[in-house]
């Protein structure tokens, strides 16, 4: 199962390369900081919006900061501008481009098969109401949510174009409730969890899909793609 991982993963040597970063940018954001994570307010510094300048940069290529940095910050700052404050599902989202990055479950949706028809196969087939295929159905939850968000392209191409990305989220959260159900009483915080990025399946999709356009897609590092982004974020401030 899919757990939130990068948030007590983060190490020291992490939040250090990000404050350099900062500083890099601004030297003064960069003091102030530095003073925020002495006092221990970390969650303040990634939300800043030093931090995410730092790590988007100015529309240039992404900032030499670990993976789950360059996911997780984004990601936070785009659910929040949608209303989500929740870390712990800002932590789910960013965990599923880190966790999926090495994954081989892509050979068969970049075919253009529907991945939804076999991970509901491989859900249905384990013992009901079980642990097991609770589990089973969140990691399906997540490798829908995943796919939709990081390569809605390639599930376009499994079916009616937009409308199979849609499909996809969907089943996320069919998945995430059905999760949450079947572990409220063995593991109330992973359902509780589960039910929260069900009902927020909608804003989740969203912020990996504007975190992925720094990452992933057609030339994202070409210098058209980066004036682009460099022009909309001028516009978005």
């Amino acid at each position: 199962m899919i757990r939130p991982i990068i948030h007590r993963q983060l190490t020291r040597g992490d939040l250090a390369c990000l404050v350099d970063e900062i500083a890099r940018m601004d030297v003064s954001e960069g003091r102030e900081a530095d003073e925020a994570l002495q006092a221990g307010a970390v969650d303040t510094v990634l939300d800043s919006p030093a931090a995410l300048e730092a790590v988007l940069g100015r529309g240039g290529a992404p900032a030499p900061l670990p993976l789950t940095l360059l996911w997780y910050i984004p990601i936070r700052a785009q659910l929040r501008t949608r209303g989500v404050t929740d870390i712990l599902l800002a932590d789910y989202a960013a965990t599923l481009p880190v966790v999926f990055a090495t994954s081989h479950s892509q050979r068969a949706v970049a075919q253009g098969e529907n991945g939804m028809t076999e991970w509901w196969r491989y859900v249905a087939a384990l013992p009901q109401g079980t642990v097991a295929q609770a589990e089973a159905a969140a990691d399906a939850a997540a490798l829908a949510l995943w796919w939709a968000g990081c390569f809605p392209e390639w599930v376009e191409r499994g079916g009616e174009g937009r409308g199979m990305v849609r499909a996809y989220v969907t089943f996320a959260g069919r998945m995430l409730a059905l999760a949450a159900d079947l572990l409220e009483v063995s593991a109330p915080e992973e359902a509780s969890l589960c039910s929260r990025a069900a009902e927020a399946r909608t804003e989740l999709h969203a912020a990996l899909i504007e975190a992925r356009v720094d990452y992933i897609g057609e030339d994202p590092h070409s210098s058209e793609s980066r004036l682009n982004r460099f022009l909309r974020r001028l516009a978005e401030n």
